[in-house]
């Protein structure tokens, strides 16, 4: 028994219908009812995960998600992290966090993680890390695809939260299990065509506004931008951060 697992699961819950936030799931089947499995998500938003980690509650599995080791700074997320078996990732030395989330998997747990490690801002799918199949792979588990779309209205880079009672649909939808067999190269390009075929999905089955809208990609007529756009957004976040890293040394 997790008790503070539980009572975030209650919590969750609870939020949701709060807030009026609608979430349908598609193929909650194929999430495992036992065994290890690494959950590869898209990340288009700050709650992705919530959406995610309710669906595998409601298939009685609990998701321990890799997370940002700097989050752990914050006192009450590194009390979190140690009680809901969250695994912190440390983007300098990520070794620690690797074998973490392999012995996780080893002992048939489900394991959520990014793929695109940031967030998307053109609601596209970024370039994949190869983090997600080298762990499947060396702890001989599969891959479960899961898209979740719509959460990116609550809270995404660039835009004001909307955490209010605003009714939002949210979209999550879960593919088959992906087998680790054949090369890290290969099985990256399977997951990430199986997680392109369901965002496409889910953003064709979406609810559409009857203009513009900023949670739109720009393929689908919204004003995000586009994904070289976003790519360079990116970088020259990145570059500022180094400035300011170099001059903090200085």
């Amino acid at each position: 028994m997790e008790p503070v697992f539980r009572t975030l699961e209650i919590a969750a819950t609870l939020a949701v219908r709060a807030t009026g936030t609608r979430i349908t799931y598609q193929g909650l089947e194929h999430l495992p009812a036992s065994g290890g499995a690494v959950v590869a998500i898209n990340h288009t938003g700050y709650v992705d995960f919530l959406p995610a980690a309710l669906a595998a509650m409601k298939r009685k599995r609990r998701l321990r998600f890799m997370i940002k080791a700097e989050m752990a700074e914050v006192g009450i997320v590194r009390w979190l992290i140690g009680h809901t078996g969250a695994i912190p990732v440390d983007r300098q030395a990520g070794a620690g966090a690797y074998a973490a989330a392999v012995e996780s998997l080893r002992r048939g747990e489900i394991v959520g993680m990014y793929p695109e490690a940031t967030i998307s801002r053109s609601f596209e799918l970024k370039e994949f890390k190869s983090g997600a199949v080298r762990m499947a792979m060396e702890a001989d588990v599969p891959v479960v695809p899961v898209i979740v779309w719509g959460a990116h209205r609550l809270w995404t880079k660039d835009h004001p939260k909307a955490l209010g009672r605003n009714k939002f649909p949210i979209t999550v939808m879960i593919g088959g299990a992906i087998a680790p067999t054949g090369t890290a190269q290969q099985l990256t390009t399977t997951m990430r065509s199986e997680m392109t075929k369901l965002l496409h999905t889910a953003q064709d089955t979406y609810p559409r506004p009857d203009g513009a809208a900023f949670w739109l990609p720009r393929r689908l007529g919204g004003t995000a931008p586009t994904p070289a756009e976003a790519r360079a957004i990116e970088e020259a976040e990145l570059a500022e951060r180094a400035r300011r890293r170099r001059g903090e040394r200085s």
